[in-house]
């Protein structure tokens, strides 16, 4: 008799556990993982640099990151990296290589590492419209240093 009602039990456990779960749409759940990252609240805002902490930036090398895409929310392609410096103040860009047209025929323009989001073997422009790139002003700083292919930086994660 004791068997029977601990065999019923689990039986019932998961079959109302299996209802709570499909009950509760998977968006729901997925949702309920992602940081705030205060770029659309205009009550709290949040400043650039904590929203890249709350983004888990991950270590990754910067010859990895050359020659990847840089895409827009709707996955367009603003440019492809080229550079990855650092200036004399000490933050870090991605040189971009920005178009218009799908990133071909583009001019250097200088991208902080904190509006981006790495996401594969793609980035994402997180916190710069399209509209920022275009307007920002042609890349030619002499001071700062390139970062060799081998050096090491930490890249916010992005959803694809």
């Amino acid at each position: 008799m004791r068997s029977r009602l601990s065999a019923f039990s689990i039986v019932f456990g998961l079959m109302f556990g299996g209802i709570v779960a499909v009950a509760i749409p998977a968006t729901l759940r997925a949702q309920a993982m992602i940081p705030p990252t205060g770029m659309m609240d205009p009550q709290h805002p949040m400043p650039m640099n904590e929203r890249y902490l709350k983004r888990f930036p991950q270590p990754v090398r910067v010859g990895d990151l050359i020659g990847l895409p840089v895409l827009d929310e709707q996955a367009s392609t603003l440019g492809t990296v080229r550079q990855v410096v650092r200036t004399a103040d000490g933050n870090i860009r991605l040189i971009v290589s920005y178009s218009r047209w799908w990133g071909w025929f583009g001019h250097p323009v200088a991208v902080p590492l904190e509006v981006v989001g790495i996401a594969g073997r793609q980035l994402f422009s997180l916190d710069m419209d399209p509209d920022e790139y275009a307007e920002a002003p042609i890349w030619q700083d002499t001071n700062a240093t390139v970062l060799p292919a081998d050096a090491t930086i930490r890249i916010a994660l992005a959803r694809a």
